[in-house]
């Protein structure tokens, strides 16, 4: 195994996780150091057959969460094969499983059977809808998207709704969840005990919802959805140009007047209808056609240019090659190339300690002999 220094060497996370929010967290963790065991079953996690698009056979689905890690295929339903399985998570510091609620019992790989052999393991759980009311529920983001509420506030005010262009949920919970494994490894660090974490979608969808639910709950107010305008703020959404649609925002009153100079239009810093943000949202049907007209006298590129200049949040509306394009002439170095594969770089930098990109998105149970070499030696070799 290469060598490396990483927050988290000398870790080692027992993935029995598949599809998206496992995979990102133990991928994560890898990323940081950690050691990661891959434990799929002989017909292999299922994103590896999301196709296309693909890349040398393998989707590309999977090549974006699943570097860093060591693949061992198993049968569970095989004696032999779950006895493997027992063994590696009896050796792990972490084991990260999104099966069923209740589903590794019949396996004695649920907590509470692990913990027997292994006291110390930090042991998380993750579902759709929580071990209680939900726990029968499958946990997929889409729905999870429908019943949380995001997708009543995604789409024009006046037509249907709408589902986010990635896994929100699923990217969101495998970040709750990272969150979570890296405090309760703090914890055993101070106490030597482990513990069980979970984690669920719904859950992670409504906080995530952040002043959304907050509007509810505390206002009183069901949010509807508003196509690609705020709630609370104006201008704060995409607006024509002399080409095409630019991203606007003026987020307090210091922006807004940076803007109205930007624009040429400084009278309307006279107008008390424009004078704050509250102000600014209660009149913004009379204020968007001023910035729009003094839009139309420059293409969208050339605008981002002066309102960044000016110190204007603003930027045109990419797809997802010019969000990359983007990165690498802001000097981010968003693409890392493992053994010719390109993934996207980890966005956490450390000043003492590195993120690391050893191993490329491993085919099926390709590392089974350096899996079994662990077990029996405690080292990857």
């Amino acid at each position: 195994m290469t060598q490396f220094s990483g927050n988290l060497d000398g870790v080692v996370v027992a993935d029995f996780s598949r599809v998206l929010a496992g995979p990102y967290a133990s991928m994560l963790l890898g990323d940081m150091g950690a050691t990661v065991v891959k434990v799929e079953s002989p017909l292999g996690d299922d994103t590896r057959h999301w196709v296309p698009p693909e890349r040398d056979g393998m989707g590309t689905y999977y090549i974006s969460i699943n570097r860093n890690k060591y693949s061992i295929a198993l049968d569970l339903s095989d004696p032999d094969e779950l006895a493997l399985a027992h063994e590696i998570a009896a050796k792990a510091d972490v084991m990260i499983q999104n099966f069923k609620v209740g589903g590794l019992k019949k396996f004695a790989l649920d907590y509470e059977s692990v913990r027997i052999d292994n006291p110390s393991v930090v042991y998380c759980s993750i579902s759709g809808f929580g071990s209680e009311g939900g726990a029968a529920l499958p946990g997929y983001d889409l729905l999870v998207q429908a019943v949380s509420g995001l997708m009543s506030l995604t789409g024009d005010s006046d037509g249907d709704p709408f589902r986010a262009g990635i896994s929100v949920f699923d990217v969101m919970t495998g970040l709750f969840s990272t969150i979570g494994i890296l405090a309760a490894l703090r914890r055993r660090d101070l106490t030597g005990q482990g513990q069980h974490i979970e984690t669920n979608l719904l859950s992670s969808a409504l906080s995530a919802l952040v002043n959304q639910t907050s509007a509810y709950i505390a206002g009183g107010v069901v949010p509807t959805r508003m196509g690609n305008a705020h709630l609370s703020l104006f201008p704060y959404e995409p607006l024509p140009t002399k080409d095409r649609p630019l991203i606007v925002i003026a987020g307090n009153d210091g922006q807004f007047v940076k803007l109205a100079k930007a624009l040429g239009i400084e009278f309307v810093l006279a107008d008390d209808r424009f004078s704050s943000v509250f102000a600014r949202n209660a009149n913004r049907e009379e204020l968007r056609p001023i910035i729009i007209e003094a839009l139309s006298s420059r293409g969208a590129d050339e605008w981002f240019g002066v309102l960044s200049a000016a110190g204007i949040p603003c930027g045109p509306i990419n797809d997802v090659a010019g969000g990359i394009d983007l990165a690498k002439r802001l000097g981010l170095d968003p693409v890392i190339e493992i053994d010719g594969v390109p993934v996207i770089r980890n966005p956490i930098s450390f000043s003492s300690s590195d993120i690391s990109y050893r191993l490329a998105p491993p085919k099926l149970n390709q590392d089974r002999d350096l899996v079994l070499s662990w077990l029996s030696n405690g080292k990857f070799s």
